[in-house]
């Protein structure tokens, strides 16, 4: 096992239970962004959920997320639990993990990554133009919950497991940027308002 266990589970979630609902989502029309939420006391998963803009237009990954914990919630305590998105959150889903009550989450791609690496650039000009926020500039700690990017883990991981987790990062990558690609080409068709 690694030595951080967290950055391989969170990896782990990402790419076999978070991606395999991506894809069915972006074949739908949706776009790839997806969530899942783990108990902090053994990483085990709780829910995870995609993208599902094309049922309504709020049900981001990390809202339908929570919409979906919420539906299914047995008295969970959101302070035990971690929440895990593929993707920086956006305005809206960092006031929804927020009003939620949770401590923490993680992401793997960057707000400039939606923007540069999938051509979805509308949570950093929603945060310019709504918040006159620049990249990254809200508060990554604050007094509701401390936030980091799963490539920081990584970075800081033991050497030994770091060429491993850096070799299942890049598999990662580069499945998001053939939904990114098969998004794309298809998102003409469907009736998300920020496609």
């Amino acid at each position: 096992m690694s030595t951080d266990p967290l950055a391989a589970r969170l990896l782990s979630v990402i790419e076999n239970d978070i991606l395999p609902l991506t894809q069915k989502g972006v074949a739908a029309g949706n776009k790839v962004f997806g969530a899942a939420i783990l108990r902090k006391s053994d990483f085990s998963l709780v829910v995870a959920e995609t993208n599902n803009e094309t049922e309504n237009p709020l049900w981001h990954g990390e809202v339908h997320t929570l919409k979906r914990f919420y539906e299914r919630q047995v008295g969970h305590d959101t302070k035990d639990l971690i929440f895990l998105s593929t993707h920086e959150p956006c305005s809206m889903c960092l006031s929804a993990i927020t009003w939620a009550g949770f401590d923490n989450f993680y992401y793997f791609f960057s707000h400039e990554d939606s923007r540069d690496s999938f051509a979805i650039p509308h949570d950093l000009v929603i945060l310019k133009e709504v918040f006159r926020l620049e990249p990254g500039g809200y508060a990554r700690q604050n007094v509701f919950w401390r936030s980091a990017a799963i490539a920081d883990l990584i970075a800081t991981s033991d050497e030994p497991d770091r060429e491993s987790l850096k070799s299942q990062d890049a598999r990662i990558r580069r499945r998001y940027q053939e939904l990114s690609d098969a998004y794309q080409s298809g998102k003409s068709g469907n009736a998300i308002p920020l496609a």
